[in-house]
C-alpha cells in the first residue's frame, strides 16, 4: 500500500511560513502533509498531480467573507465560491449574531467542505436586510447574549465583529456605543474584535482605534470614505501608526465599497502595506470587482508586493493572526493537507477598484487545483 495517500509534484514550493520558494514535492496522508522533498518517487502515492510549471502553496485563507446563504442578504454558498477557488479556509464577518448563529453552524459550518470560522456579529440579529441595519435598535447590540453564544461555540467564534457606518446603527445619539459593547464582550471572552470603521458616528478613525488593542483587526483599511487611514493631507494618521505599533490588525476587506487604488497606492508609498489581504466576497461583489481572493491577490502584485509576501498575507500571517500557525498557512509535515495548485500568468489584466477605477496588471495568480485535507477537492 502507498505511504501517501496524494502526491503533487514538480512544483515551485511557495511556503512563506517556512520561508521556501524552491521546487518541490509535497506529499498528504490521513488528512495531513506527510512529505515535503526535491523528489518523492511518484510510485509512493495513489494519485498523483502534475504541478510542474505552476506554484504550489497553502491553502489561502480569508478572514473576511460572508457564506451565510439563504438568510443573511450577503450570503454565498462557500464551497463553489471560497473552496473552489484556493480558499480552504474562511472568517465570516459577522453574517450571524446571537440569535441566528446555531442555524449558520448546523447548516454552513458543518455541511460546507470549507473549513469556516466566524466573527460573531454584537448585533444578535446579525446582517439580515439591507434595507435594516443590524443595530437600528441598540437593544440588538446585547453582550450577554453575544457571551452566551460564544461560550458554546468557542471552537468556531475566533470574535466579536462590529459595523459603526451610519446606516447600520439607530442614529448619532448611539456614538460608538455598539463598539464599546463588542469590546465589552470580546474582552469578557477574552477574544479579539472585528471593526468596519467607515462613516461611523463620531469625529475620526482616532476615536475608533483608541478602543482597539493587540490582536484586534481594523478591515477595510484602504476605504474611501470617511473614517480612513489617511489624514487631511493624505498622511498616513498618527493613530494608525500608533494602533500598528501596539499590535492591531490592519486587513483589507476589498469588498463592494471598501478597496481604492488611490487610498491603498498612497499608504504602500508611505511605508503602510496591510497585515492581511482579504476579499469581503459577498453576493454583491462576486461577479465584480471582486470575484475572488485570489484577483485581489493579484492586485496586490500589481501595487508592487512581491510574490512571497503577498501570499503570506493569505497563508501565514492569517494564520498566526487567527491563533492556528501551527497546523494552517503551511505546508510543513503534520499541518492540515490544505494546498492549491497556482499558475501564475504573465499579460495584461484589467484590476478594478471599489470605486470602477482600473489599473492594468501584469501578473495574476489563478487557481488551478485544490487540496484540501490531503484530497484533490472536484
Amino acid at each position: 500500500m502507498a505511504p501517501h495517500d496524494l502526491l503533487v509534484k514538480g512544483g515551485t514550493l511557495v511556503d512563506p511560513a517556512r520561508g521556501i520558494h524552491a521546487r518541490r514535492d509535497v506529499a498528504f496522508a490521513r488528512g495531513v502533509v506527510s512529505a515535503v522533498a526535491e523528489e518523492i518517487p511518484a510510485d509512493t502515492a495513489t494519485r498523483v498531480v502534475d504541478a510542474a510549471g505552476n506554484l504550489i502553496a497553502p491553502g489561502m485563507i480569508d478572514l473576511h467573507v460572508h457564506v451565510f446563504a439563504g438568510v443573511s442578504h450577503y450570503g454565498i454558498a462557500p464551497d463553489p465560491t471560497c473552496l473552489a477557488h484556493g480558499v480552504t479556509t474562511v472568517v465570516d464577518a459577522g453574517s450571524a449574531g446571537a440569535d441566528t448563529f446555531a442555524g449558520f453552524r448546523r447548516y454552513v459550518i458543518e455541511a460546507s467542505a470549507t473549513r469556516i470560522f466566524a466573527q460573531l456579529n454584537i448585533s444578535s440579529m446579525g446582517m439580515l436586510d439591507a434595507s435594516i441595519g443590524e443595530l437600528d435598535d441598540l437593544k440588538w447590540a446585547s453582550v450577554p447574549r453575544a457571551l452566551e453564544t460564544i461560550e458554546k461555540h468557542r471552537d468556531v467564534i475566533l470574535g466579536v465583529k462590529v459595523r459603526l457606518t451610519r446606516n447600520t446603527i439607530v442614529g448619532e445619539p448611539a456614538g460608538l456605543t455598539p463598539l464599546h459593547r463588542a469590546r465589552e464582550a470580546a474582552d469578557a471572552a477574552g477574544l479579539p474584535i472585528m471593526v468596519h470603521p467607515q462613516a461611523a458616528w463620531c469625529n475620526s478613525l482616532d476615536d475608533v482605534l483608541a478602543v482597539m488593542r493587540q490582536g484586534d483587526i481594523l478591515t477595510h483599511c484602504f476605504h474611501d470614505a470617511s473614517h480612513g487611514i489617511l489624514d487631511e493631507a493624505g498622511n498616513i494618521r498618527l493613530s494608525v501608526r500608533a494602533a500598528r505599533e501596539r499590535g492591531v490588525n490592519f486587513d483589507v476587506g476589498h469588498g463592494q465599497g471598501s478597496f481604492s487604488w488611490r487610498v491603498c497606492e498612497a499608504a504602500l508609498a508611505q511605508g503602510f502595506a496591510p497585515t492581511t489581504i482579504s476579499s469581503d466576497l459577498h453576493v454583491y461583489n462576486l461577479n465584480g470587482p471582486v470575484f475572488d481572493l485570489a484577483t485581489t491577490v493579484s492586485k496586490f502584485l500589481h501595487l508592487g508586493l512581491s510574490l512571497d509576501d503577498a501570499l503570506a498575507k493569505v497563508t501565514a500571517v492569517p494564520a498566526g493572526v487567527i491563533g492556528m500557525a501551527d497546523r494552517l498557512g503551511t505546508l510543513s509535515v503534520g499541518a492540515c493537507g490544505d494546498a492549491v495548485v497556482l499558475a501564475l500568468e504573465e499579460g495584461q489584466f484589467a484590476l478594478v477598484d471599489s470605486r470602477g477605477q482600473t489599473r492594468v496588471g501584469r501578473q495574476r495568480i489563478v487557481p488551478r487545483v485544490v487540496v484540501k485535507g490531503g484530497k484533490v477537492y472536484e
